[in-house]
């Protein structure tokens, strides 16, 4: 009977060993027990990340930076910035990292390894330094990598967003360009100690980058040193201009074809009799008006400067053609005014005269040289007057006549000026 448990037992035993092996061949075993301290091999333990990686004869690091624009919106010209998103890419050689050539796949001479793994490492501690705002995009996880070279060149790219400061100018508005700088500089390490390279082409811009009212002119970059007061020190500076020009198509069709068609409007009240008094003036007075309401909506669309703006110069132009012709029908209708009233007064004379000092007709050359030397030729302005052929030329009919050649040529020579000015200002 003993023998007999003892068998059972054994038995029970085989039957759990064999069991217990089963389970644990269902659990998938790692594909390299160490690699969890491949990572961990790469940096030595007497790596201190807050040292910049040493140096032949202790020169200056060499950084290399470039930027990859994905996208460029929200030009604010009310806070004088604008909105970009990027790619960003650093590189640097850091001679203390360790790369076990197992890491590397056959072929490859780089491993890329996740962002966390940057926290462990020298970081070049570079920053924009008119930025509002900077941050790594994120979903799940922040977009940025980590790749290291075979020749020890540590690689970090990331997707940013920032929005940028852009010190703006409106002189020559609406046809103003807009240069924005991007300046890159390291915050701690002077030139002594760290040198910023564009890679590259340093900034590049996706081509199908399209923007609604400006156009992105060729980009100018430099690599430049600048002493910095407040960290007293020369620092090693990157600087991109980016250049916005404005598009005038849609300023053209929204303000200065109208406001063009309302000046010429304008004129055609030196067609109009002065019989039609109450027309003319609200042709005219009409005109004033629109022009006063289309300006005043376009000073919405950027924000109030202490300077004249080119936009402010056609507003003046235009409106002042047309209060000029307001004022031409003023004068002329106080001339005809005057014009009236010595008409009636010559014609009263004209019958007094008849009527007391001849028995018979008045004398056609006596009447003559009464009317003009007694109503016309004692003022100053000469309501009315004969020509050499004896035509009567009448003050007021001469004005209009003269305001339609005048006023559309003045416009016109104003109106050439200025484009001149503005598109050759413009340019420089």
């Amino acid at each position: 009977m003993a023998r007999k448990k003892i068998m059972e037992h054994s038995a029970i035993l085989i039957i759990l060993s064999i069991f217990v092996k089963n389970i644990m061949a269902t659990v998938p075993k790692p594909r390299n027990p160490d690699g969890q301290n491949k990572t961990k091999n790469i940096i030595p333990e007497n790596y201190i990340k807050e040292i910049r990686p040493p140096t032949m004869e202790g020169k200056p690091i060499e950084v290399d930076f470039s930027i990859r624009v994905m996208d460029i919106n929200s030009i604010n010209v009310e806070d004088m910035d604008f909105r970009m998103d990027m790619f960003l890419k650093q590189e640097w050689q850091d001679a203390r990292i360790k790369i076990p050539e197992e890491m590397f796949e056959y072929g490859d001479d780089s491993v890329t390894l996740p962002s966390q793994f940057f926290e462990n490492l020298w970081q070049p501690d570079l920053y924009f330094l008119n930025s509002k705002v900077v941050e790594i995009a994120t979903l799940t996880h922040k977009f940025s990598s980590v790749t290291l070279f075979k020749n020890k060149t540590i690689r970090y790219a990331a997707r940013m967003h920032a929005i940028v400061a852009c010190q703006m100018e409106f002189y020559h508005y609406p046809m103003d360009t807009q240069v924005c700088p991007i300046a890159v500089e390291s915050f701690s390490y002077n030139t002594n100690k760290m040198l910023l390279k564009w890679h590259g082409a340093g900034v590049t811009i996706i081509p199908e980058l399209k923007l609604l009212q400006y156009n992105i002119l060729p980009l100018i970059l430099e690599e430049t040193h600048a002493y910095t007061v407040e960290k007293n020190g020369n620092f090693s500076r990157l600087l991109v201009y980016f250049r916005f020009e404005r598009q005038i198509g849609h300023h053209l069709i929204q303000t200065f074809a109208p406001s063009t068609l309302v000046v010429v409007l304008s004129w055609f009240s030196f067609w109009l009799d002065l019989d039609a008094i109450p027309a003319r003036v609200t042709l005219l007075v009409t005109c004033l008006l629109t022009l006063v309401t289309m300006f005043t909506g376009l000073r919405t669309d950027i924000p109030a400067v202490a300077y004249i703006k080119a936009l402010d110069l056609w507003m003046a132009g235009c409106m002042i053609s047309v209060f000029a012709a307001l004022g031409e029908f003023v004068i002329v209708k106080v001339l005809y005014g005057k014009y009236n009233i010595l008409k009636a007064k010559e014609a009263k004379l004209l019958k007094d005269t008849s009527l007391t000092q001849w028995a018979g007709p008045p004398s056609p050359k006596r009447v003559h040289n009464f009317r003009y030397k007694n109503m016309a030729q004692d003022k100053i302005i000469h309501v009315y007057w004969k020509t050499e052929d004896g035509k009567e030329k009448i003050m007021w009919k001469e004005i209009d006549r003269i305001a339609r050649i005048v006023f559309p040529s003045f416009f016109f020579f104003f109106s050439v000026m200025y484009w001149t000015i503005l598109i050759f200002g413009s340019t420089h």
